[in-house]
């Protein structure tokens, strides 16, 4: 244990991401065929998209200006001149035996990041942006074996490569879910990571702290959340660290994470670009894009998730931690605007929206209650009529299903007690129904207190005004200790 604490000090990480995202378009990156999921197997396919002799592929002008998009809210630089090439490998879902990428001239260079980590603000680089198609889909069945289903053959993609420059899992997490949320408010992806349309390989490697050379790589592949791509970064640099311990050698490989086993585990030797046979595409013509038309897609990006952020801030005192909860979803941060709006009470709303709400709701579930009902449960907690208790209890319900709050706290019985003569009986009831807690807190234990402010709460059934009785019980508990002192 100790000796693994001494190379955590000793050892870091080193970190690079490329992140796949499925473009927001109806029709493949090359031909006309349908890019809609959930199809049956092998219906959306043509001689393009399936290699097939003699079929030639026409570039979908709706996919570069998805890509120009990304470039741009990512702040790269967009290329005037991009081209396309084939990467050759065979795979049993690739019927080409080759993809269509862009290797040697990707449509958008630099760029870069800021994320928020446990130490401050870091800001992340950007290598590149390049279009690919994406490849066919295995379905392996226990009855009839392997099966091919080529729906997903050129559909269009973006791979984002980032520079070198995380150096934990929870950073690696933390990128992918902010480049997540901008990819999502320019319109260039639907972000749904459960059907594949965002998908994250990990580039890791291990070195002395201090050194600039980077040590032997693996990568590991398609991770499709935030939580599996923290724990593999996770995983993989302790399994580097064992073999550095033992004095192994790290192979440069390809690997796949078990979420179930919390282990990586070996698929193939990594190849290098050599081994790809990169070449030009001969049958595409350059992508030549005129500075008005990248402006002009430039100018077309809506409000990004940091600009929401700062705003956020700037009109309602939101923290910037919570801001960005709260705009990790752009369909989370519109519903969150009409509430804000609609509330005498923004800041607690916001504070039900992240305490509540979102950890309640799946990543791109529609919220069922209507904002102005949201509202309602701030301005009531607002106002002193219910407590932070049952606030929160309603602002969970609205969660799941909508409601009128304010006819439902008066149908329950829910209002907040602030009578200072209904609170004290509770206080003192709570006293006489603790004797341990109270000897405790007598003896000089003051968190004893806890256990009978609890208690009144209970007798409260939660109504009670929390900082009111908490005061009232404490004022009793040390009358009794100066009491038993004389």
């Amino acid at each position: 244990m100790a000796d693994e604490k001494e190379m955590l000090q000793e050892y870091e990480a080193v970190i690079g991401v490329e992140i796949h995202a499925e473009l927001s378009v109806k029709t493949k990156l090359f031909c006309s065929c349908p890019t809609a999921f959930g199809a049956t197997p092998n219906t959306q396919i043509c001689p393009v998209c399936m290699g097939l002799p003699g079929a030639m592929p026409s570039l979908n002008a709706a996919a570069v200006e998805c890509a120009v998009k990304a470039g741009a809210a990512l702040g790269c630089k967009i290329s005037p001149v991009s081209a396309f090439d084939r990467k050759n490998y065979y795979y049993p879902d690739l019927p080409k035996g080759y993809q269509i990428s862009q290797y040697f001239r990707p449509i958008c260079m630099g760029g870069s990041l800021e994320i928020g980590t446990e130490n401050g603000k870091k800001r992340i680089g950007i290598t590149r942006i390049h279009m690919e198609e994406d490849a066919g889909k295995l379905i392996h069945s226990e009855k009839y074996g392997t099966l091919i289903d080529c729906n997903r053959c050129g559909v269009p993609l973006i791979e984002i490569v980032s520079e070198p420059d995380i150096r934990s899992g929870a950073e690696a997490a933390e990128f992918f879910r902010r480049i997540r949320a901008v990819l999502m408010y320019a319109g260039v992806t639907d972000g749904k990571m459960n059907e594949g349309s965002l998908r994250c390989d990990i580039n890791l490697s291990v070195r002395k702290k201090g050194e600039t050379s980077l040590g032997v790589l693996t990568e590991t592949k398609n991770l499709n959340s935030f939580r599996n791509v923290e724990k593999a970064a996770e995983c993989e640099f302790e399994r580097q660290l064992r073999l550095i311990k033992e004095g192994k050698a790290v192979v440069r490989e390809t690997r796949r994470f078990d979420a179930d086993r919390g282990v990586t585990f070996p698929m193939r030797k990594k190849e290098s670009a050599e081994d790809y046979r990169y070449y030009p595409e001969p049958d595409l013509l350059p992508v030549i894009l005129s500075d008005g038309e990248t402006e002009r897609i430039r100018r077309s990006l809506p409000e990004m998730p940091e600009e929401r952020v700062k705003r956020y801030f700037d009109s309602y005192g939101i923290p910037a931690s919570d801001g960005a909860l709260i705009t990790a979803e752009p369909s989370v941060a519109d519903w969150f605007e009409r509430a804000a709006k609609a509330s005498r009470y923004p800041r607690i709303c916001a504070n039900l929206v992240t305490a509540e709400l979102l950890r309640r709701i799946e990543q791109g579930e529609k919220i069922p209650a209507a904002p102005s009902n949201f509202a309602a449960v701030a301005d009531m907690a607002g106002e002193g009529e219910i407590n932070s208790s049952t606030a929160k209890k309603l602002a969970a319900r609205l969660a799941k299903e909508d409601f009128e709050p304010r006819s439902y706290v008066r149908e329950k019985g829910l209002y907040q007690i602030n009578s200072d003569e209904e609170l004290r009986r509770f206080a003192l009831s709570a006293v006489e129904e603790s004797p341990s807690a109270v000897a405790d807190y007598i003896k000089g234990k003051d968190t004893a207190s806890k256990a009978v402010v609890g208690k009144a709460m209970a007798l409260s059934r939660g109504r009670a005004n929390a900082e009111k009785l908490s005061l009232l019980v404490c004022a009793l508990l040390e009358e009794k200790r100066v009491g038993g002192a004389r």
